[in-house]
């Protein structure tokens, strides 16, 4: 880091894939004079169907990446990465380091028919940490849990309002409309870039709560009380890293970020690659 001004450093936000982009977008709302850097791990992506050794290493060596390149702060911006090892990179790296969160608590203040749905992977699900918000909210309302398998590819290819893509979130959405949920939560950064076509599939009625904006301004909290909010009037800017085919990941990364993007290969990845399989066989 900047010893001499550690402000003045980038913030660090990594996802399993393309869905942090997602909060990558809301960051940049709400601190637009900040320099990113941003890691995509869609070489290993989906996280949710992976074993808590392997999405451990992968965090690990993605947080000492952008550690190496002067992050000041780090957002884990993947509800599974969150739920498997927030406590382990806490007590590991000393920087702040902000996590996502299933955006129960509002979801329980919002609905009217006291029932609310979780649209997230089987790992979130199953997670402490939506063990925990379940039990702090779960008293006065019902919490309907949808494991989505299958989405996260989907957005990891670009494709957003497909047949398949459609088919996939009918399938997931629809019963929790038959069990009367009123407002559905967006339990993984991928499924904001799914967002339109969940709520043309759920109706005007039913809310979409997304986590980002939220995560987005406790980041710019955290940073203010540490002293580490950039001072600088210039406009912030991007770079990002991808453990993907370069090619295809400057194509997807481009398209969600909606702008023509450089992504450079994540750096001696087959080195970490090979150092996670002996770890974590899957």
């Amino acid at each position: 880091m900047n010893a001499a001004n550690p402000a003045k450093n980038p913030i660090g936000v990594f996802d399993s894939g393309v869905g942090g982009l997602s909060v990558l977008h809301e960051i940049r709302r709400e601190l637009p004079g900040e320099d990113l850097l941003y890691v995509a791990d869609s070489g290993h992506a989906p996280y949710g169907d992976k074993s808590t050794q392997l999405i451990e290493a992968r965090v690990i060596a993605i947080v000492e990446f952008l550690l190496s390149q002067r992050a000041k702060a780090i957002v884990v911006a993947c509800n599974t990465a969150t739920g498997v090892a927030i406590q382990m990179l806490r007590a590991r790296f000393p920087v702040p380091i902000i996590a996502m969160e299933p955006a129960v608590k509002p979801a329980a203040a919002h609905t009217q028919s006291g029932v609310i749905g979780v649209l997230a992977t089987s790992r979130t699900i199953a997670s402490n940490n939506f063990a925990k918000l379940h039990e702090r909210f779960g008293a006065d309302v019902k919490i309907l849990m949808q494991a989505c398998p299958g989405l996260v590819e989907q957005v990891e290819a670009g494709n957003l309002s497909g047949d398949k893509t459609r088919a996939l979130i009918e399938q997931y959405v629809l019963p929790l409309l038959e069990q009367r949920a009123d407002t559905i939560v967006l339990g993984c950064t991928h499924y904001p870039f799914l967002a339109p076509l969940i709520s043309e599939i759920a109706g005007p009625t039913v809310a979409i709560i997304d986590p980002s904006p939220a995560i987005a301004r406790e980041l710019r909290r955290r940073l203010a009380t540490a002293n580490l909010l950039s001072t600088v009037s210039r406009a912030g800017t991007e770079r990002f890293w991808s453990s993907a085919a370069p090619d295809r990941a400057q194509t997807i990364i481009s398209q969600l970020w909606q702008v023509d993007v450089e992504v450079h290969s994540l750096p001696n990845d087959a080195t970490v690659d090979a150092a996670t399989r002996s770890r974590a066989p899957l």
